[in-house]
């Protein structure tokens, strides 16, 4: 006679963090993806920063924004991943590790959307700064759906 040995399903309070995880990952994607979409709104910030600028000295300021826009978003992304396997695994370390992430996330997006650049305004376009704060309010969620679950 063998016995089979069952395991209670998940509870929905045990779910909804990784259902927050897996949206914050969509939505750092959707976020990177846009920011790498709308160059125009970054280069048409450039121009109305620096007037003086060339149109290859406003593409080159461009492409370092979108570049440091990508690293941010791939840097999002692993947290996003690691975050999910530590939460799947139900590790101990993962509450923790996503508050370190959120408030790493945070400390990005408000920098992008306060730092001034040698021109006296805001070296990131703004909307692509308040578009950086989105992972963090689901980022947040997130984090109080781990502790919830604890």
């Amino acid at each position: 006679m063998t016995t089979a040995t069952t395991t209670a399903p998940e509870t929905r309070r045990s779910r909804a963090p990784q259902r927050w995880l897996w949206a914050g990952l969509a939505t750092t994607v959707l976020v990177t993806a846009g920011s790498l979409a709308a160059s125009s709104v970054i280069s048409d910030h450039v121009q109305a920063s620096y007037p003086s600028f060339t149109a290859e000295e406003v593409g080159a300021a461009t492409t370092a924004y979108q570049v440091i826009l990508l690293v941010v978003g791939l840097l999002g992304v692993g947290g996003w991943l690691v975050t999910l396997w530590g939460a799947r695994r139900r590790a101990r370390w993962t509450t923790w590790v996503a508050v370190a992430l959120l408030l790493g996330a945070l400390v990005v997006a408000v920098t992008g959307l306060t730092l001034q650049d040698t021109s006296g305004d805001v070296g990131l376009a703004p909307l692509q700064g308040w578009l950086q704060l989105a992972p963090c309010v689901v980022g947040a969620l997130a984090v109080a759906s781990l502790w919830r679950r604890r």
